[in-house]
């Protein structure tokens, strides 16, 4: 559209009169008698020429074209193909992904009317973006192009949303449209939270619509069992109870006995069924408790594993068995307690330590009242196999005879563990650097150090408390004792604890012998010691006050401080049990999940050797070796693999040298389970959908039915409407060069006639 518009200088009325004053000098025109008639028409026609030019310019004429465009913008279809809309739980019996191509096939031709002025764009997706048709380029039919049937195998729809935002950066996304069942199943590196990705949307405006496919209770009419939430100890000792627990969930078979296996791995790699039971589900959405247990023979690393048969019509079969490993140890651990006063440390350590199945403690109070019978007959106590440690409390040296304690000494040489806890009768202040056990403890004592009853307490024997102890810089042995939590929160998880009351003092501690815990303070007191003697391991603790961490609220710790130093001192610790060993933190991982472990060597002694070159290869199901790259971390060599997207079981091996011999080698395995995320539990999520609508609430985001498409793409047909803008181009005929010339020679030739004329 062209239209021509004024813009007057000083507006009309100036113009005009401009206009008169113009037309009042062209009164004075040149005589008559000087000028002919043809002349005289000439300097008027110029003079004419001139104020109708210079009113033209005080007008301001100018051409307008007005052009109206098309504001460009895009329309973004997600169509979820996710395996999960396979199941056929909408009205009429069709699945959720027929429904959603019914639905997109009805609302086609408003689909074709937006694609006549917008750009569409149709994603299907699961665990990626896939192009499934939307605005040609070469012919004017919106394609579709949608799979024939959902095949992914995650729903990645946060991630989804951040790529659409990616690829269609830098346009106008008019609106975005996401039909699926609503479910988040997203395994790393695409588990980004819906919510964020939504988030982002709604910043730059752009609404979205969503609509649910499917019901949130699940498969619907479809018949599923699914065992779930596996739990067992990974480590139990030979003839030991091992329990085996999980949830057990019935779709589609509410009120009728399903029976639960327990298969148990045999010495040949065949499975064995060792334990069953029914168990009956009283509702589809019910979790049934299951627990099965089972008491293994021998000792060794056995897979485990939970199943169900599968049922007539099963859609899935992959949730219908959970495995794992578990690692058999020999035998359990017999400790002797031998305690001189009734004191609250002997209570409830006793009580942590029989908190343990694997541990059978026999305590036994040697009363000092009854010194005059001192030392006491110990009978066979010391009987070779009767006991894996022995811990003496606060009991003086003088209640135990020589030979008893010789005895104690040679078992220890043998491979007993030895504690001994700290008190006013133990250690130099109980006369034991008087007996055999002198050269047995990890410590040093003085000829001097000696508390006799009735006496007043010496003060350069005890440290006074408060005393809060916390792990040594360096440990060299006896690290997995004082672990009470992981990495850098040990060191915190220990400050946490309630000091203790006081502590004995160390002269010193032998060569061989490390400090694991010391005070908190700038003096370090030594207050755990660790040591070996021959072929057994020997602790020598200071404190004689952690019930306070029980008092207070720490029993968890108390328990684990106690059992570890047994383990250790029994040599059953899990780090400990080979020359070169495994600890890994589980032994089921999901697919693609990666497999962490720490790795290490001991010498016969069970001494570490830092310095043994460890190589680590992990063979898969499939047969491939994969070379691990280990690191040294916080005293630890860890290795991590990532190659984990096969299912079945992989091997870790490792092998270790030092001074160039081969130290010894052993493996574990692990399992990546079976899993088909859409699948193992595919009921639709509608709330999710919803709450997504909502955060773009603001901007027109709306949660929709399935039925409500085609009136949605109908109201995004008037949308374009909106989107129209107009552009204005303008062009001045007064302010050009062409009008400038065009006055001055009018001016010029005016001024040079008259000259020639003789009439100025």
């Amino acid at each position: 559209m062209m239209d021509v518009s004024f813009q007057p200088v000083g507006g009309y009325g100036l113009v005009a009169f401009v206009a008169a004053v113009f037309l009042l000098l062209m009164a004075f025109a040149p005589a008559r008698e000087h000028v002919s008639a043809r002349r005289r028409m000439v300097l008027v026609g110029l003079r004419a020429a001139v104020f109708l030019l210079i009113v033209m310019a005080m007008l301001r004429p100018a051409r307008v074209v007005t052009e109206v465009r098309q504001q460009p913008a895009t329309i973004v279809l997600l169509v979820d193909q996710s395996r999960s809309m396979r199941v056929a739980d909408t009205f009429g019996g069709k699945s959720r992904w027929e429904q959603a191509r019914d639905s997109i096939e009805a609302a086609q031709p408003q689909l074709q009317r937006l694609a006549e002025n917008l750009e569409v764009e149709i994603y299907a997706f699961g665990e990626t973006l896939i192009p499934a048709g939307g605005s040609p380029s070469d012919d004017e039919r919106l394609k579709l192009e949608l799979p024939a049937s959902p095949e992914g195998r995650q729903t990645a729809m946060g991630w989804v949303i951040e790529e659409v935002l990616r690829q269609e950066a830098g346009k106008r996304l008019l609106a975005t449209l996401l039909l699926s069942d609503g479910a988040q199943r997203a395994y790393a590196p695409r588990d980004t939270p819906p919510q964020t990705a939504v988030r982002r949307m709604a910043d730059v405006g752009c609404p979205l619509y969503t609509f649910a496919f499917g019901q949130a209770r699940g498969l619907g009419d479809i018949r599923d069992v699914a065992l779930s939430d596996l739990v067992v100890n990974q480590s139990v000792y030979v003839k030991n109870v091992l329990q085996v627990r999980a949830s057990l969930r019935a779709e589609g078979h509410v009120g009728r006995p399903i029976s639960v296996q327990l298969a148990f791995e045999t010495s040949s790699g065949e499975m064995e069924v060792v334990a069953a039971e029914e168990f009956v589900a009283r509702s589809s959405d019910q979790l049934v408790p299951v627990s099965l247990r089972y008491i293994p023979q021998q000792p060794g690393e056995y897979k485990l594993t939970l199943r169900t048969p599968p049922l007539e019509g099963e859609l899935v079969t992959t949730n219908n068995e959970l495995s794992t490993f578990v690692t058999v140890r020999e035998g359990g651990i017999n400790v002797l307690y031998l305690e001189g006063e009734l004191r609250r440390e002997r209570t409830f350590l006793a009580r942590s330590l029989g908190a343990s199945p694997n541990i059978r403690l026999d305590a036994e109070w040697i009363d000092k009242r009854t010194r005059d019978r001192w030392p006491v007959d110990m009978g066979q106590r010391l009987a070779p196999g009767a006991y894996d440690v022995v811990i003496i409390g606060d009991l003086d040296s003088a209640a135990l005879s020589d030979d008893w304690l010789a005895t104690l000494a040679d078992r220890v040489d043998a491979g007993t563990g030895l504690m001994m806890l700290g008190g006013l009768h133990s250690f130099g202040p109980g006369g034991y650097q008087n007996t055999p056990l002198a050269d047995v403890l990890p410590i040093t004592m003085d000829r001097l150090e000696r508390q006799r009853f009735g006496e007043p307490v010496s003060k350069d024997l005890h440290v006074a408390g408060p005393v809060r102890p916390v792990p040594a810089e360096a440990l060299a042995i006896g690290a997995s004792i004082v672990a009470l939590a992981a990495g850098e929160d040990n060191v915190a998880a220990w400050r946490k604890l309630p000091p203790l009351e006081g502590a004995n003092r160390f002269r010193g501690r032998k060569p061989n012998a490390a400090v694991l815990l010391e005070s908190d303070d700038a003096t370090a007191v030594p207050l755990l010691v660790a040591g070996t003697w021959g072929g057994g391991r020997v602790l020598a603790f200071a404190g004689d006050s952690t019930w306070r961490w029980t008092m207070d609220g720490y029993s968890a710790e108390h328990r684990r401080f106690w059992r570890q130093a047994v383990l250790w001192l029994a040599k059953k610790d899990a780090s400990q049990d080979k020359a070169v060993w495994i600890q890994l933190d589980t032994r089921r991982y999901r697919p693609g999940a990666p497999v962490t472990f720490v790795v290490g060597a001991s010498d016969s002694q069970g001494m570490p050797l830092p310095d043994a070159t460890l190589q680590v290869n992990v063979v898969a199901p499939d047969g491939q070796r994969y070379p691990v790259r280990l690191d040294r971390r916080q005293n630890q060599t860890a290795g991590t693999f990532r190659e984990t997207r096969l299912a079945g079981d992989y091997t870790i091996e490792v092998q270790a040298e030092a001074d160039g011999q081969q130290v010894g080698q052993t493996r574990a395995r692990v399992l990546v389970y079976e899993q088909d995320l859409e699948l193992d539990n595919p009921a639709a999520d509608p709330t999710l959908l919803s709450s997504l609508a909502a955060m773009t609430a603001g901007v027109g985001g709306e949660a929709l039915v399935p039925e409500q498409l085609t009136g949605l793409m109908d109201a995004l047909v008037e949308k374009p409407r909106d989107l129209r803008v107009e552009t204005q181009h303008k062009q001045n005929y007064w302010d050009t060069w062409p009008f400038f010339l065009l006055l001055v020679t009018l001016l010029g030739t005016d001024w040079y006639l008259r000259k020639q004329w003789g009439l100025a």
